[in-house]
């Protein structure tokens, strides 16, 4: 009976149990990854005048406006990066190279592979502001797709599977990267990405608040110093 089933139904079929727990299923990864393309491509879209700067270092400029989806702030945070499109998502997607350069990132399994751009992953992120915030947890669905020119690989967190000992659950609502190449310079590209974390727990939003730009900047020169290597 499972062979006539759709690929995505089966998947989620063999997650109920994990640890001898049962788990809800998986959702269906067409609508969502759907729904997650369209409100991506909505922020893409929102008028400079909503945003204001929240930080600027000579690798990114980092805006932020209040987040539709939670208490707290949409980021965006944009910059020119001298490489070719792929290479870059390549980079920032799931896969081999994303845990060796990210220095807040400090564990990354991927749970479950709908198709070649298309998963589930399970992450880890060391603790911030001298550890006030505490290593959080993360279950993300990740999909990568065409943009225009380039790229487009986003995210949204699943309440998903048992935490794991010692950490924070956090959660991000919808959130991605756009990535395009310059027109007149192809082999450098404008890199936009769009986040919106809700790290939970007892913490003032103050801290959070500067510890988001703060990431956001660095992410920016990690991923340039790992693609130069």
């Amino acid at each position: 009976f499972s062979g006539v089933l759709p690929r995505c139904v089966r998947l989620c079929q063999g997650c109920l149990y994990a640890g001898g727990e049962p788990m809800d299923p998986l959702p269906d990864s067409a609508p969502l990854a759907t729904k997650l393309r369209n409100t991506l491509l909505q922020y893409h879209s929102a008028a400079d005048s909503e945003w204001r700067v929240a930080k600027k270092t000579k690798d990114a400029t980092v805006w932020r406006k209040p987040s539709e989806e939670f208490s707290g702030y949409l980021y965006k945070a944009q910059g020119v990066v001298e490489d070719v499109t792929n290479r870059i998502v390549d980079h920032i997607r799931p896969g081999p190279y994303r845990l060796h350069w990210d220095s807040l990132m400090t564990t990354m399994d991927i749970m479950e592979t709908f198709d070649e751009n298309c998963c589930v992953m399970r992450y880890t992120t060391a603790g911030q502001l001298w550890n006030l915030i505490a290593p959080r947890e993360f279950v993300d669905f990740s999909y990568t797709t065409s943009y225009e020119d380039g790229l487009l690989s986003c995210g949204i967190s699943l309440d998903y599977g048992e935490v794991r000992p010692n950490f924070v659950r956090g959660f991000n609502h919808p959130c991605g990267w756009f990535c395009v190449p310059l027109k007149d310079y192809p082999s450098h590209s404008l890199l936009t990405g769009y986040i919106q974390t809700e790290l939970r727990g007892m913490l003032p939003q103050s801290a959070v608040d500067t510890a988001m730009s703060s990431t956001l900047a660095n992410f920016f020169s990690d991923l340039k110093k790992a693609l130069k290597m």
